[in-house]
């Protein structure tokens, strides 16, 4: 009795490793494209069309593994500001044969001609809050060389989101450019023209420059795209409460219509 219950435990044990690695076989044998968010709600669209096959918890995120129109994807969201967003990033970098990612969410908007429910495809992406305070007050880090750090998206990527976008909204609600990133809701119509002014930057959020710095590090094709909730001025955060699941679910569209693209 006791050398039957040995075997069918080494059986149950040779047969739970087997398929351990026939998972991860799957997941290595089939490349995916890595959606994430900082938000639920940035998210929630594109889960309800989704097939998910399973929900993995990593560092307390939770990354949706199936197919989203038609593609292999692994969906997540990160949670709000840069050190989640990078920790997230890596996570389903580390875990995930991710090919491409597409960060979707919602954004300030920073240039006069980007009004609420407009598109912002980012060809760049910079963190405005990186630098130090001196008895003068901040003084933002140029970066190397003092020439500024930005990041670029990659074209390819670029493109598609932008073709995608146009064909929803139409292309006069649409824009492709930098996005500025920080740790900071903005909401100061002073801060929006050190924003234009430092940086040229069309939106501004609290994430893409560093999902971008990650995705550079591990070689991986990007492109961050943010639909404007509010216009980062004194009536932002109106504007943020009223507009935030129109622009999130805006922007989810614009996702889906890329992986057409794809």
């Amino acid at each position: 009795m006791k050398k039957l219950t040995a075997v069918l435990l080494a059986l149950v044990m040779t047969l739970s490793f087997a398929f351990a690695c026939a998972e991860e076989k799957t997941d290595a044998a089939e490349s995916m494209i890595g959606i994430i968010s900082a938000m639920q709600n940035e998210v929630d669209l594109l889960l309800s069309k989704a097939e998910i096959d399973r929900v993995d918890t990593i560092g307390g995120v939770e990354f949706n593994v199936g197919r989203l129109c038609g593609h292999p994807a692994v969906i997540a969201k990160a949670g709000i500001g840069k050190a989640l967003a990078a920790s997230g990033i890596t996570a389903m970098l580390n875990r995930y044969p991710v090919s491409s990612v597409i960060f979707t969410g919602v954004a300030g908007g920073v240039r006069d001609e980007t009004q609420v429910l407009d598109m912002v495809i980012g060809t760049k992406l910079i963190q405005h809050d990186y630098g130090r305070q001196t008895e003068n007050g901040f003084e933002w880090d140029a970066g190397e060389n003092g020439e500024a750090d930005f990041r670029e998206c990659d074209p390819e990527l670029v493109q598609i989101a932008y073709d995608a976008a146009v064909s929803e909204l139409g292309e006069e609600h649409v824009f492709k450019g930098v996005i500025a990133s920080g740790d900071q809701f903005i909401a100061s119509e002073t801060y929006v023209k050190k924003l234009q002014e430092d940086f040229d930057a069309l939106a501004c959020e609290m994430e893409g420059a560093v999902i971008a710095v990650v995705c550079r590090n591990y070689g991986i094709p990007f492109v961050v795209i943010r639909c404007m909730s509010d216009k980062a001025d004194g009536k932002a955060h109106e504007s943020y409460e009223n507009m935030v699941t129109d622009a999130a679910d805006q922007s989810c569209r614009v996702v889906m219509r890329m992986l057409e693209k794809f």
